[in-house]
């Protein structure tokens, strides 16, 4: 089951710009099935509730963005994990691209 985040009503704002997504080696990650290059983003994601920060993981071509601009996340999955008793919620998203005007809400 893949468990998606709605975005639609929440300001989110790049924090980080995008770099490679690295193994313990240095290594930039590929994605399993497809071999595209992989990329970590961190952005603060704002509602009425308040606000956080998380890294959005995408594959393919290096997003294009900048810290401070608004953006959108198209398709954000949250992956749970556990390793070695630890535990934590990952982030992956098939894009993330500059917020057209329509798409951005007040928070």
């Amino acid at each position: 089951m893949k468990l998606y985040v709605d975005t639609s009503n929440k300001q989110v704002t790049v924090s980080k710009g995008a770099v490679e997504k690295t193994d313990q080696n240095g290594r930039q990650k590929s994605e399993r099935d497809t071999g595209r290059p992989m990329w970590s983003t961190q952005v603060f994601i704002l509602d009425e509730d308040g606000g956080e920060v998380i890294t959005v993981t995408t594959a393919g071509e290096r997003p294009e963005v900048k810290v401070g601009q608004v953006v959108s996340l198209s398709k954000l999955e949250a992956l749970p994990w556990a390793t070695n008793g630890r535990n934590g919620v990952a982030f992956r998203a098939a894009e993330i691209k500059t917020a057209t005007v329509s798409a951005v809400k007040s928070a």
